[in-house]
């Protein structure tokens, strides 16, 4: 690690601490050169890798944002997202894969939405299994009906995604 100060490549680490409810790592720097101190904070990055191909930094605030949206209207608060949003990235962090796919998020949002707001749950699920008919949206609200679990029918636009 350079100094951001001199940018002498010779520091040390003076002390390490556990940050971010365990998802990163605290350190207090100084450097040899100037004898500054500087901190930096280490993380496991976890990689999203899009339909097209294209990858990018897993984001709560992106998560927040979609669920959001589905939220609109709905008595939810930002307090509830928040935890949503962290119940999905230790749920795909748990795959222990660096890099997962964009549909495996949408599935890891869709149990906890369910439990958070049904009506949220089904705009979620129309516009992430790609609904053409309202028959889709029929047979969805008989799986909340029923209490079936999230995932045992396929969208119907014949992905034949596997939903745990």
């Amino acid at each position: 690690m350079h100094c951001p100060f001199c940018r002498h490549a010779d520091t040390r680490v003076v002390d390490s601490r556990v940050a971010d409810e365990g998802q990163a790592i605290r350190r207090r720097r100084s450097c040899s050169e100037c004898g500054r101190r500087f901190t930096t904070v280490e993380s496991a990055v976890l990689a999203v890798v899009k339909r097209n191909g294209v990858t990018e930094p897993f984001s709560r605030e992106k998560v927040m944002r979609g669920v959001r949206r589905a939220c609109q209207g709905r008595a939810v608060d930002e307090d509830r997202l928040a935890v949503l949003a962290q119940r999905v990235e230790d749920t795909v962090r748990a795959s222990g894969s660096a890099e997962i796919p964009s549909n495996e998020v949408g599935l890891a949002i869709l149990q906890p939405l369910r439990e958070l707001d049904e009506v949220a749950y089904l705009r979620f699920a129309s516009v992430y299994r790609s609904f053409e008919s309202v028959e889709d949206f029929q047979r969805e609200i008989d799986e909340l009906r029923s209490g079936t679990q999230v995932g045992a029918v396929a969208g119907s636009a014949g992905e034949g995604v596997d939903r745990p």
